[in-house]
């Protein structure tokens, strides 16, 4: 079958791809913004891309056709594939149609920490010898691709609830019928989809009304939101985790100078090496070796495993010293997520802490967080933020002197050469390619070094 897949650089997207092509199907793709690192994975596996979404890309007529989401009504390809008689079909429901029938599904859903949280459960799963299946929307550093077909039953998905299709509004994972499902958090996020929170809420609703009665729910003790969402009816048995003893969770982890702790209900279950940083890592780990011990995992091997973990492609991922400056790479982009990555780098990096935003997002542009940027940056030294060239509210009355605002890329990386000090740390936020912002540091940063 040959699949032309319209926006395959998505962090889904890309996936699909590479499980099409696993699964034995010619694959190639077309997309208007193309950067690593879904661009390499994918010239890696050989699928042959096009750049913009003109129609001539659907001659010769492929078997299918599946639209991501960052498709609307107006482009040309989308007009002409309406206009033909060729099938097609959104990511999800391909994925859920071709690939996941008699699959033991496993979706990790929530706000925050579903690519970290579905790359520790696949890994945890690997190395106990089950070999699944996977789909993250990230590059998990153990197995270098963001999805793998798996020979085993367990197919693991990061599970968003960001709209399916211009065509199909509902939330992606309600495709994924999954047997088991973490939720690991629940606040107000993509507003270009969402009126509020409780339209998003709605959607995890019908998530929970899925899930089968000898499934396994696993959510956050003590969360408000979760405790709203659980009042609206569910039917699966729940565990819940957390990395705060006084919540009363079943399963409950405790990271310090690099070692994680376990308790299950009370009682020990060891420790285990751990990379990460950050107390919300540590909550990431109890779902994931909660999810992995409803399927029979022992949380011994899981922990064992975890020692092993390497991280994620862009999940506050370390590229580097340069100049004696510690350069991060992080996707944080909503200001919780902004916030928590602080919290880990200021605990446990040392030095002062600079960092440079890139409001990217759809809620960020709308100006949906501006109240919370300011608090959520409150914990870096000092900070600039990109202002894009289309945005129509006022950032630096968001920004309440809390951070230096501008337009100009190389004039950021200027101020930030010129203010780091040998023992600092930068932190790079950006959910795109900003303009490859990361190698221009890296590039000046070094220079300076030289001539010192």
């Amino acid at each position: 079958m040959h699949v032309h897949i319209l926006g395959i650089c998505g962090t889904f997207m890309a996936g699909v791809a590479a499980l099409a092509r696993a699964a034995g199907h010619r694959v190639t793709g077309s997309d208007r913004a193309v950067y690593p690192p879904m661009s390499d994975q994918l010239a890696a596996l050989g699928i042959e891309l096009v750049e913009g979404y003109e129609a001539g890309q659907l001659e010769p007529a492929p078997d299918v056709v599946v639209v991501g989401n960052v498709m609307s009504r107006g482009m040309p390809v989308v007009e002409a594939l309406l206009d033909s008689d060729l099938p097609y079909a959104s990511g999800p429901e391909w994925l859920a149609r071709e690939l996941l029938p008699g699959r033991r599904v496993i979706a990790v859903a929530g706000t925050h920490g579903k690519t970290t949280t579905t790359s520790l459960l696949a890994w945890i799963l690997d190395q106990a010898g089950l070999a699944p299946g996977f789909l993250i929307g990230g590059i998990p550093e153990n197995f270098g691709v963001s999805a793998r077909l798996g020979d085993g039953e367990v197919f693991v998905i990061e599970a968003d609830e960001y709209d399916t299709a211009f065509f199909d509004k509902r939330a992606k994972f309600l495709w994924y019928r999954p047997r088991i499902a973490i939720v690991n958090n629940l606040e107000y996020d993509h507003a270009d989809i969402y009126p509020d929170l409780a339209a998003i809420r709605w959607q995890f609703h019908q998530l929970l009304r899925g899930l089968p009665g000898n499934g396994r729910l696993i959510v956050p003790a003590g969360d408000p939101e979760i405790e709203r969402l659980l009042a609206m009816g569910y039917w699966t048995p729940v565990e819940t985790t957390g990395s705060d003893p006084a919540a009363g969770a079943d399963w409950l982890a405790s990271a310090t100078a690099g070692e994680l702790r376990l308790r299950h209900r009370g009682r020990s279950l060891g420790k285990s090496g751990w990379p990460l940083l950050g107390r919300h890592n540590a909550e990431n780990a109890a779902a994931a070796i909660a999810a992995a011990a409803a399927v029979g995992v022992e949380p011994a091997r899981a922990l064992a495993a975890l020692e092993r973990f390497a991280g994620v492609k862009r999940r506050l991922q370390l590229r580097g010293e340069f100049g004696g400056v510690r350069l991060y790479d992080d996707f944080a982009h909503h200001p919780t997520a902004i916030r928590r990555s602080l919290a880990a780098l200021r605990d446990a990096a040392g030095g002062r802490l600079l960092v440079i935003l890139e409001p990217r997002s759809n809620s960020m542009r709308l100006g949906t967080h501006r109240e919370a940027l300011a608090p959520a940056l409150a914990g870096a030294d000092r900070a600039w933020v990109y202002v894009p060239p289309d945005l129509d509210w006022d950032l630096d009355a968001a920004l309440a002197g809390t951070a230096d605002s501008c337009g100009e890329l190389d004039a950021i990386v200027a101020g930030v050469v010129a203010a780091a000090r040998p023992g600092d740390s930068v932190v790079v936020m950006s959910n795109g390619g900003f303009g490859g912002i990361h190698a221009r540091l890296e590039a000046a940063l070094t220079e300076r070094a030289r001539h010192v």
